[in-house]
Parts: structure tokens; sequence; C-alpha cells
């Protein structure tokens, strides 16, 4: 997969996807990661990505000018590409749309950062594809977010965390919180680690964990029972 994120604030996006598993993936050469800085692509002498919004109001607003540039030149002819803009308007980015985004790994991703008060709207109506949120809140800019979009849709790809995904039992693949894990020591400052864990057993491992799972999304997330 090839990830392109245009952003004002590259190194952003840089560090934390230069680091661990993200740059393991890079080594291997299943992502090929270019993070853009987005004053690159204008014109004038200023580079000035943002100007003041027609109708009056508070802040600024991104021209689209610099993200049409943007997009013709780093949009790849030989593999399918899909747009994606993050902001807070967007689709709610959950594990389950993760799964779905990393099925389907020969494509290209660009991945367009909103800042100030947003971007002029003929940016979304003439080259977005898809807008993405990761939750009902606002950030300073969709840097952060484009970041851990990509962290969590590349960790998915296959050969990255390992080949077999079908061992995987991680919260929200299922609907509900993973269960507790633990570690040596078997007792620590009197605390135990439940007896089934130490078994062997793995029906009743498996039956526990379906059961501590679902009291722990009770306990912090009920919402995701409804």
């Amino acid at each position: 997969m090839r990830i392109d994120i245009v952003t004002i604030f590259p190194d952003i996006c840089r560090l934390p996807l230069s680091e661990s598993i993200m740059q393991r993936a890079q080594d291997k050469g299943i992502l090929e990661l270019h993070v853009h800085d987005l004053r690159d692509f204008t014109t004038d002498k200023h580079r000035k990505v943002d100007d003041e919004p027609y109708g009056g109001g508070q802040g600024m607003v991104m021209k689209p000018e610099p993200f049409f540039a943007a997009v013709e030149a780093t949009r790849q002819p030989d593999i399918a590409s899909e747009v994606i803009l993050m902001t807070p308007q967007g689709q709610r980015f959950d594990q389950r749309l993760a799964e779905s985004m990393a099925e389907v790994p020969d494509r290209q991703l660009i991945i367009l950062c909103g800042h100030y008060e947003g971007v002029d709207h003929r940016v979304i109506e003439g080259l977005v594809d898809r807008e993405l949120s990761i939750g009902d809140y606002v950030l300073t800019n969709g840097a952060i977010a484009a970041a851990i979009v990509t962290d969590a849709i590349v960790r998915l790809l296959p050969g990255v965390l390992g080949d077999d995904r079908s061992a995987w039992q991680e919260s929200f693949s299922d609907g509900l919180l993973e269960a507790p894990h633990y570690t040596r020591p078997p007792v620590f400052q009197d605390r135990a680690v439940p007896k089934v864990l130490l078994s062997g057993h793995h029906e009743k491992i498996n039956a526990w964990r379906t059961e501590a799972g679902k009291q722990r999304t009770a306990e912090n997330r009920p919402d995701l029972l409804d």
C-alpha cells in the first residue's frame, strides 16, 4: 500500500510513522509512505495556504488550489487511489473500517489534512472520496488524525504483525473489548492471575476471555453492548 499524507505540519506525521512497526512495514516493502508539505504546492512567494472566509466569521479557511495541485502531483496513474480528508465532520473511523480498508492493500491512499477553520468546500466536492473523523472532538490540525488512521490500517496489512490474522482477538474486532491480559509473575502485590489462564485448558480459557471481555465492555464501553 502506498500512503501519501498532505499537511502543513509534515513532521507530526513523519516522526511517529518512522518508528517501531510502521518503520518495519516500510523496511519490508509492505508500506510506501510519503509525507508532503502542502506549502510546496503553492505558487506565491509567501507560500500561502489559507485566506479569510467569504461571508465573514472567525478563523481562516484553507485554499483549494494547493490541495488540487498536491493530489495531481502525488496520484499514481498505475494503481487505484482514494482521496481522504481528515475532518471532524467526517465518517467515524473505527476498527471495522480500518479492517475493510486494509483488505485492499494494493492501492494508494492520499490523506489530506485540514487546519484552521477547515478547507474550502470545493476541495471536498472536487477531490475527496471519503471524509474521516477519529472522534467527536476537534484537534488543532488533521495531521495527528492522519497518523492515527495510517497506523490503524497499516498494522492490519498482511505481513506487518504476522500472517495469521485469524488468531487475532483485538478490541472492537468482534464488537467487544478484549479480555484482560496477564504475564509473570503469577502473583504481584497480592493480586493473582486468574487460575483458568494457568490451567492450559484452551476451551475454558477462551470461554473465560469471552465473558471477561463482555464484563470489561459493560464497565468501560456499555454503548458497544447496544
